[in-house]
């Protein structure tokens, strides 16, 4: 009847204003989690704890619904955490590391804490072809690979899987790579400088030897950072790559646009 078919329709109509209604919250609670993460990794809470929610919804005009939900992706993120009594308060931070210079993790990290290296594996090996082609050697000749867990103040950062030319790695074999960047024992080796580093930056899965040297939940995202570095001649001696905790590290630069 017509009457059934017109009832029928306008459930239909305000199922999908509901629908509609709840995609809106939550674009706006992922809008209001992208301004809140902002702040609470540049320390804009000094004292560790957020506004209350009742705040929060007027400084951004939000409703509490939207700004719980906001709260709630940031809580599963890891960086903060609700307390009783007490409110919702920073319980992790990122550390900052520059894309547009070329340093090491040493140098990048140096005002946030010290950072160590636990060599786990180091020696010669044959080259696979595509690092002999990244590194522009003979397909099977010799690298130096190391494999190295990198921490900052104790805290499991990132793990670097590193192949370097054994011309300049064998020189490496007796050096001190647990506290000392290759990068600066690789322009003392060659008495010239760093040049320049072709990058790659995407997110990949932890495999399950990764999460656990980092100490993250198996098939969590990590950064991946590829890099080729070049001495500033242009040949290239370096090739990393490198995992990552994406919920302990930032990467941030500045671009400027080509004219």
């Amino acid at each position: 009847m017509l009457t059934d078919r017109i009832r029928d329709h306008a459930g239909q109509g305000a199922t999908t204003v509901a629908a509609h209604r709840r995609r809106l919250r939550a674009d706006r609670a992922r809008q209001l989690a992208d301004l809140l993460r902002r702040q609470v990794l540049t320390g804009g809470y000094p004292d560790g704890s957020l506004p209350h929610e009742a705040a929060l919804g007027t400084d951004y005009r939000a409703s509490r619904n939207t700004v719980r939900q906001a709260l709630d992706l940031l809580r599963a993120e890891g960086l903060v955490e609700r307390l009783p009594g007490v409110g919702t308060v920073v319980v992790a931070q990122k550390y900052p590391h520059g894309l547009d210079r070329l340093m090491g993790l040493a140098e990048t990290l140096r005002e946030h804490g010290q950072v160590s290296n636990e060599v786990r594996s180091m020696g010669p090996v044959a080259a696979p072809a595509p690092v002999a082609d990244r590194l522009g050697i003979a397909p099977g000749a010799d690298v130096l690979y190391i494999e190295r867990l990198r921490r900052l103040d104790g805290l499991p950062l990132s793990l670097d899987l590193t192949y370097i030319p054994l011309d300049l790695g064998a020189d490496l074999l007796a050096a001190d790579l647990e506290n000392t960047d290759v990068f600066r024992l690789l322009e003392a080796i060659t008495g010239q400088p760093l040049g320049h580093a072709d990058i790659t930056l995407e997110a990949v899965n932890a495999d399950a030897h990764s999460a656990a040297v980092l100490q993250a939940p198996r098939g969590t995202a990590v950064l991946m950072l590829e890099r080729l570095t070049h001495l500033a001649d242009g040949r290239p001696v370096d090739l990393e790559f490198i995992r990552f905790r994406g919920d302990r590290i930032s990467m941030g630069g500045r671009l400027r646009r080509a004219r």
